[in-house]
Formats: structure tokens, C-alpha cells, sequence
């Protein structure tokens, strides 16, 4: 049976990932995860319940609370395991945090992505590594295209980004806050261990990842964290460019089935755009009136005039590379379906949360006090 390791595994991707290669594709699966989002966000951040609905649902899922910035730790576990294919996910995950706490956020987004890195060319140079980077490495360059604002969105003015952002569009010479500073060095050195060591690599620069398991909060999980404070009647504060705003939004099982398809035909040093395209792209408004016609209730908010460092006013991925190396893979989960699932999932998870923690944490392996988790 092939083994399949996982950093980040409690977080939204991650698990996924988790349960998508365990239960469609027969791997044996191996979690690194030490809830570290906590650290990051706070109790509302914990993604504890999610690593007990692992160690519940998937037979032989075993979960390590490894830091990745362990450098021997990650060294020792990627030897003794030898698996067949790495999924990396586990990240500092938010721009504003990355500002507060730069030492952390680059330790983990960079140099945890080269510890991982290493340790696969020293241990099992064959498998195939996915990393799961962001399109905030093109920094703030989206908004320098001409844009159209249209009634509840802007969308692209030039006729050349009509599919949207293609891969080979600018990194450089652009704001990309710290965290999208320490992702692009670990965009970079994946693409460089594929074509330098002609590791079977890829960087998959996502836009907004969601989907129902999404521990959502306030500084990151655009989605997940509306619809909770649409279902809780809680205030949501809307930063800028009039609410307008297009997010790229991609379900976490159309991720799973793309990295499934890349370990399946891996190739060196590549990169995608890995969102949901323009079909499931939406303004903050937009989203909104989504969240009220599943949930019934009216969405709660404030307007902030000054827009977030960084935040991209118009963004949507262009799939075209992606359907052309992977034409079996698509999107199959609509925006409508994604948000819906949301409203659904999180009174469920109220129980989840509460459950026993002695269930849980079923028999983890110790390596070390920390381990980041993305969502």
C-alpha cells in the first residue's frame, strides 16, 4: 500500500487531501500537524476537531505532532517513512499576522518549505511533492490591469486577462505583504528543486481555498468566516475598494483531485493557478446575498474605507494550463454548491468541537512541540 505524507493535515487542504487519497486512491496516510493555527488565530483558530475527525474516520491515518521547522525531526520522519508522494500544505496562512510576527511567518512559509524539501531529495527523490503555495505571490501586480466596475463587482477591462491570470503573469516589483514574501521564496524553491535537481515538483498558487471544513477567522478563510457571521448574526467588517472585491474561489475537494492527478503524472519544477476560475469568482457583495439566500438570515456589516495591504481588487485564476497537462481534471463543485455546504457544515461543527478530546487525539506520535497547519 503507498504511503502519502501530509503537512498541515488538520487544516482545510490538508485534511482533504487527508481523506480524498485514503478513501479514493487506498494510500496509508501520515498527518504532520501540531494546530498551530491556534497559536496564530487564537482558540477560534483550533483545528483540533478536525485531527479527531481524522484519526475517527480514516482506518490507519496515523498523525504526527511534528514542527516543520524541525529540520532533523522532518529529516528523520521523511527517511524513515520513504513515502510515496508528499502534499504540503502546512503554512502561516494570513497577511496580517505575517506583519505582527515576520521571525515565525518566515520560518515557517520558507524555511519549513526547504526542510521539507531537503529531506524528500535525501530520502525519496522519485516522489512526487506538492506545494501548496498562493496567488499572493504575484503581490499586488493584479491591480495595476485596467479594470470595469460593474455593478456589484470589477472585473478585468483588458480583453488579454478575459480567462484570467495565467502563470506567466509578473511576481516581481510589486507589494506582496510578508506573507506573500516568504510564500514566493517557497513558490521558488520548489520550482528550483524541480528543474536543479529534477525533482518531480510543483507549486500550486491557489486563490481562496474553502469548502465546508474551513476553520475560518477574521484575518484568513474568506468564505467560511462570512457564512459564520451570517449565521451568528456577528458583524462583518468589509475592507475597501466598496465591497466590490473578486475572490477566486476553489472547493477543497477540486484541490485534492488536481494534486491527485499531478502525483498520478507528476512533472519538474511546474506551477499552476489553482482556483476556481472565473465560473466560481465573487465579489464580497456578491457573496453575501449567497450566504442569505442558503442561511435565511441578512448578513451583518460594517464598511472600512482603507483596503488591506496587498488585497488584490480583481482575481481569478486562468485554468487553461491546468486543463491542458490535466484534462481528465476540472472544477466540479460550484460556487453555489461550495456555499451552501458551508451554511450546512458549521452548527455541525459546534459538536465537533466540543466533543471529548480524549477521543482524539488518538495516539499521535510526539516529535517535537510545534507543527504549523494552513487552512
Amino acid at each position: 500500500m503507498k504511503t502519502l505524507l501530509v503537512t498541515g493535515s488538520s487544516g482545510l487542504i490538508g485534511s482533504e487531501v487527508c481523506t480524498y487519497f485514503a478513501r479514493e486512491l487506498g494510500y496509508t496516510v501520515h498527518g504532520i500537524d501540531n494546530n498551530q493555527r491556534a497559536t496564530f488565530f487564537g482558540p477560534q483558530g483550533d483545528t483540533r476537531w478536525n485531527q479527531r475527525r481524522l484519526a475517527r474516520d480514516l482506518r490507519g491515518f496515523q498523525h504526527h505532532e511534528l514542527d516543520i521547522r524541525d529540520r532533523a525531526g522532518v529529516l528523520d520522519l521523511v527517511r524513515r517513512l520513504k513515502p510515496a508522494a508528499i502534499v504540503h500544505t502546512a503554512a502561516q496562512p494570513s497577511h496580517d499576522r505575517a506583519a505582527a510576527i515576520p521571525f515565525d511567518d518566515f520560518d515557517t512559509n520558507a524555511v519549513g518549505t526547504l526542510n521539507l524539501l531537503e529531506a524528500a531529495r535525501q530520502a525519496c527523490p522519485e516522489s512526487p511533492f506538492v506545494h501548496m503555495s498562493t496567488n499572493k505571490v504575484y503581490g499586488d501586480a493584479p491591480n495595476r490591469i485596467a479594470l470595469q466596475e460593474l455593478e456589484t463587482r470589477w472585473d478585468y477591462a483588458d480583453p488579454h486577462f478575459e480567462h484570467g491570470i495565467p502563470e506567466t503573469f509578473t511576481i516581481d516589483q510589486s507589494k506582496h505583504s510578508l506573507f506573500g514574501a516568504s510564500k514566493v521564496a517557497a513558490d521558488v524553491m520548489v520550482q528550483e528543486y524541480g528543474r536543479y535537481f529534477n525533482l518531480p515538483t510543483c507549486a500550486l498558487r491557489g486563490g481562496c481555498l474553502t469548502g465546508p471544513n474551513h476553520t475560518g477567522v477574521e484575518l484568513h478563510g474568506f468564505l467560511s468566516y462570512l457564512v459564520k457571521c451570517n449565521l451568528e448574526g456577528r458583524e462583518y467588517r468589509l475592507f475597501g475598494y466598496k465591497g466590490k472585491q473578486v475572490r477566486d474561489n476553489i472547493h477543497s475537494l477540486d484541490v485534492a483531485r488536481f494534486m491527485a492527478a499531478f502525483v498520478a503524472a507528476p512533472r519538474a519544477g511546474e506551477v499552476y493557478n489553482l482556483g476556481g476560475g472565473k465560473g466560481n469568482a465573487c465579489s464580497v457583495l456578491e457573496a453575501f446575498k449567497l450566504a442569505e439566500k442558503f442561511s435565511g438570515k441578512p448578513q451583518v456589516y460594517t464598511y472600512v474605507e482603507q483596503a488591506r495591504a496587498g488585497d488584490h481588487i480583481c482575481y481569478y485564476s486562468d485554468l487553461r494550463k491546468m486543463r491542458a497537462h490535466y484534462p481528465a481534471w476540472d472544477i466540479t463543485q460550484s460556487l453555489e454548491d461550495t456555499i451552501r455546504q458551508i451554511v450546512d457544515a458549521w452548527p455541525r461543527r459546534g459538536a465537533e468541537a466540543t466533543a471529548p478530546e480524549s477521543a482524539a487525539l488518538a495516539a499521535p506520535v510526539n516529535h517535537a512541540p510545534l507543527a504549523a497547519a494552513v487552512a
